[in-house]
């Protein structure tokens, strides 16, 4: 499960503006190949669940389930998130381990 480590990890990556946020900007960046991990929020809908992991499965992008739509917002200082791309490999495999994957 995550934890605080997590969260503060996001909003350095946001700080270094290596986030994108947004279901449209999502997709986007995994298209552009670009997104180098996605994470969804657990209380996404299922529509958007779906269209985000196939797109990552086709672009072959990783993508974890992290917190909810609210702590994942909190983290970057911004309103509610569904889905957020990191842009960075390294911000991305520290996030894994955070999450313990």
């Amino acid at each position: 499960m995550e934890n605080d480590n997590f969260y503060k990890l996001l909003g350095l990556a946001n700080r270094a503006r290596k986030i994108a946020t947004g279901e449209e900007m999502v997709v986007n960046e995994i298209r552009k190949k670009r997104a180098k991990l996605v994470i969804l929020s657990n209380d996404a809908s299922a529509s958007t669940k779906k269209k985000i992991q196939d797109k990552c499965n086709f672009y072959e992008v990783d993508f974890v389930e992290a917190g909810d739509r609210e702590k994942l917002g909190q983290s970057i200082g911004k309103e509610q998130r569904v889905a957020l791309a990191v842009l960075d490999e390294g911000f991305a495999a520290k996030l894994l381990i955070n999450l313990g994957q």
